[in-house]
């Protein structure tokens, strides 16, 4: 028995003619039944490990878990030797050094003289074989798996593809898999649609260019007809709808970082983290200039990498507290009472952080659009009146309509009950210093 996150399986190795192990993990009675819901995963110990978002690999094997647990019968086939579309560990690092130098994932192979894809599944259907599987619904998008492990005797009785929420790390790979490999739908639903799927995001996004001293940053907020992203009480739940909320997660999925301030995590004690798609939750940045962030936030309190950006103002005491719940702790320079924003995003580049998503609270998206540091604005609004409240942006030092910020490149979506209106931002006016008060961070 091998117990996970997912659900209980039962744990089976295959030791094929090449010196390969395969591993089968079996949910539920799969002998003598038909329409087995199954996964042939390739090994992508860079995807499947290390979670790394040059691809959708470990997403997927995660994603294949989780539902065959759900459904309580079901096999996923763990098939070896086929790192890197059968070139190996080696040639495909080798292959992601083409890829930063422009070569999409197909030319960089060929490149280096290896083939696009020597991948073999006569050893996965003999697996199945062995295993007693009469006919399986196959978890895939690649239909040359499925027409490959046809030819060596299994009965596909269904394709269920498996979308999952992109990255930008990732678009340009997805991209080729459908577009020079064939594979279906990798990118994700329309935005419209019933969330069935993860919807494609790359509309309100744009394009996600960083900056050099600083990462690109989108700040994405729900808000009522009339403005408001709280009532008077602080109640925010929930604004929008399940929906948009889904939409939400594409979001927080496409980006490096998810970043709010200190007073948010007080306020909602939120967990930042990917729930509703298949896709990879972000590196969660809190702004916290004297550490007020509780030891039990939510934040810190689970396998989610963390990381907190204070002061000097902050003690040692309360920083060996926040390291010891496995959280990051970077001390930006002071501005005022708060967190410097100018030092604090340097500080995410520095780290390799590309693009930060930020969604509260009112007075953090306020410092950065009153500062010019936001490059996108995703709003939702809700077809909901609710007087009093908390406003979504607050001053921005305008005197008159024609100095407000005005988005361009927008894109407009329905979704659920709710509007999407996205566009890039342009030069603000009427700017002060570029700190966030204590209040907010």
């Amino acid at each position: 028995m091998l117990p996970t996150p997912f659900g209980e399986f039962h744990a089976h190795a295959f030791e094929t003619s090449g010196g390969y192990v395969y591993i089968a993990l079996i949910a539920g009675r799969v002998r003598d039944a038909e329409r087995v819901l199954a996964r042939v995963h390739s090994e992508c110990l860079t995807g499947d490990a290390f979670g790394s978002l040059r691809c959708d690999c470990g997403i997927q094997l995660r994603t294949s878990l989780r539902r065959i647990a759900a459904e309580g019968r079901g096999v996923l086939v763990y098939a070896t030797g086929h790192e890197g579309r059968g070139i190996g560990i080696v040639n495909k690092l080798k292959a992601y050094v083409e890829q930063d130098g422009g070569s999409d994932t197909v030319d960089a192979n060929l490149h280096l003289g290896l083939p696009v894809d020597s991948r073999r599944y006569d050893d996965a259907a003999a697996v199945l074989k062995s295993l007693g599987v009469r006919s399986i619904r196959l978890i895939t998008n690649n239909p040359s798996k499925v027409e490959a492990l046809a030819e060596h005797g299994v009965d596909v009785a269904a394709v269920e593809p498996l979308p999952i929420a992109s990255h930008t790390r990732n678009l340009t790979y997805l991209s080729t898999k459908r577009d020079r490999l064939g594979h279906a739908n990798p990118l994700g639903g329309r935005l419209d649609e019933v969330p069935t799927v993860p919807a494609d995001v790359s509309d309100l996004l744009g394009p996600m260019s960083p900056h050099a001293e600083r990462p690109f940053v989108v700040v994405k907020y729900a808000q009522s007809l009339d403005g408001r992203i709280a009532t008077a009480t602080g109640d925010s739940k929930w604004i929008s709808s399940e929906e948009e909320r889904a939409v939400a997660h594409a979001l927080r999925a496409r980006c490096d970082a998810i970043m709010v301030g200190v007073g948010t995590v007080l306020a909602d004690d939120p967990q930042l983290t990917v729930r509703m798609v298949a896709g990879a939750s972000p590196i969660r940045v809190i702004l916290d200039s004297t550490l007020r962030i509780p030891a039990d936030a939510k934040v810190l309190n689970d396998d989610g990498a963390t990381l907190v950006v204070t002061t000097e103002r902050s003690s040692r005491d309360k920083r060996d507290l926040v390291e010891s719940k496995g959280a990051g702790v970077r001390v930006a320079t002071r501005c005022g009472d708060g967190v410097d924003l100018a030092s604090a995003l340097a500080l995410l580049r520095d780290m390799g952080v590309n693009s930060v998503l930020v969604e509260g609270g009112a007075k953090v998206i306020t410092s950065l659009l009153r500062e010019g540091f936001v490059d996108r604005v995703v709003v939702s609004v809700a077809p909901k009146l609710l007087g009093s409240g908390t406003e979504g942006v607050g001053d921005l030092g305008t005197r008159s309509v024609a100095e407000g910020l005005v988005l361009t490149d927008r894109s407009v979506h329905v979704v659920g009950d709710d509007v999407l209106v996205a566009g890039t931002v342009g030069d603000t006016a009427g700017a002060s210093d570029a700190g966030v008060e204590e209040t907010a961070v």
